[in-house]
């Protein structure tokens, strides 16, 4: 399958813990495409005490990835948003810099930590909604307050948060409690998104190619569409128009 949209990359070299070279950025980025990937929504981390690059630091290493995959990659695009990891001060954080939302616009990619709690998850998604913020949760199938009750995942999506799961764990990589998790997401259409969350080419390497294969095979072609190309497509469609639904 082509035209697979990656919401979810680390390729953006020397400000996080995925790609560290400009050269491992452009390989990750290769993998992609060979993957049928055709837009990467690069989304280096923002964690307080952790991953604090700033801002314009990560403009630039856009713009020079950004010009590299011009002459490599001319048909690959690239966009830039963050990840951004939760916590009590977030929606004056995300007033104050647009550079942690998905191109700046009031959609955000939000994660949380494995011992967050149910009511601090609630929480932080309530208080981004309540605050205009479009709420996309980075794989809520690390979080055991998640994994462990699907009621729970639901009550947040009708607080308006929508889902995004990563390959690797749709495919078994994260283990079988994990995979059934996903595979529960699937079955009842509760995920939206699919990402690689790819950090290398090693042993966190985006594998879109073989869950898009997966997904056709178990769920039919138009499910692997619907996640994979159409929902995301319209995801950045809105993000670039300044839609916030």
């Amino acid at each position: 399958m082509r035209g697979i949209y990656d919401i979810h990359c680390h390729a953006l070299p020397g400000v996080d813990d995925g790609a560290k070279s400009l050269s491992e950025s452009l390989q990750i980025l290769q993998m992609e495409w060979d993957a049928g990937v055709e837009h990467v929504l690069l989304t280096p981390h923002y964690r307080r005490g952790m991953f604090e690059t700033d801002r314009h630091i990560v403009q630039k290493q856009f713009a020079k990835l950004q010009e590299a995959c011009t002459q490599k990659l001319p048909e690959l695009q690239l966009s830039l948003g963050c990840e951004f990891h939760s916590n009590m001060d977030m929606t004056d954080q995300l007033q104050e810099e647009p550079a942690y939302r998905l191109c700046g616009s009031r959609t955000i990619l939000l994660e949380f930590s494995s011992r967050d709690s149910r009511d601090y998850i609630r929480g932080r998604v309530y208080e981004a909604v309540r605050n205009g913020y479009r709420v996309i949760i980075a794989h809520p199938e690390r979080y055991p307050a998640m994994q462990e009750d699907l009621d729970f995942t639901e009550d947040v999506m009708d607080i308006g948060a929508r889902l995004q799961i990563n390959a690797d764990s749709i495919l078994g990589e994260d283990g079988r409690r994990v995979k059934k998790y996903c595979k529960q997401l699937l079955k009842y259409e509760m995920a939206d998104f699919i990402g690689s969350d790819a950090h290398n080419c090693t042993d966190r390497p985006t594998r879109l190619g073989e869950c898009a294969a997966w997904i056709e095979k178990k769920m039919g072609r138009a499910a692997a569409r619907r996640l994979l190309i159409d929902n995301p497509e319209k995801l950045l469609q809105d993000c670039a128009g300044g839609i916030h639904l």
